[in-house]
């Protein structure tokens, strides 16, 4: 009869898992941090309110949202330090804005409820299937 159970077998396998895939995000938080510091942009992290800033990252939500009755396209910027919300209000969509793409923005932080945001700013769409030091 062996002392490990088929249960504590299975218990070891998740927390394998667990580990893995924590690393992966972990993997991917750097990944971005590499190439927030290679494009020249500042980290999230380091924004402050009122800073006129030029951020990377990967947007990892887009949403519709309306503001006080104005059409507003919502995305979440992350660059592996902070998030960030990047907000174009009255628009509804814009063509290359999806989850999974990476862009370079600029504009003036505002904070809104202890979370940074970027209104309307200027941005600059990462080439889709390239990493930054890839030609």
């Amino acid at each position: 009869m062996s002392g490990v159970t088929r249960l504590e077998k299975q218990g070891r396998l998740r927390r394998l898992l667990g580990r893995l895939s924590s690393s992966q995000e972990d993997l991917l938080s750097a990944e971005l941090r590499r190439d927030t510091e290679d494009s020249g942009c500042t980290r999230i992290c380091d924004c402050g309110d009122r800073q006129i800033v030029k951020v990377a990252g990967t947007l990892r939500t887009v949403t519709q949202r309306p503001r006080a009755g104005v059409p507003a396209l919502e995305a979440e910027l992350f660059d592996g330090s902070a998030p960030l919300d990047v907000v174009w209000l009255g628009r509804r969509s814009i063509a290359g804005i999806e989850p999974g793409r990476r862009l370079i923005a600029s504009g003036r932080i505002a904070m809104n409820r202890g979370r940074p945001v970027l209104f309307n700013p200027r941005y600059e769409l990462r080439p889709i299937g390239q990493d930054s030091g890839q030609e």
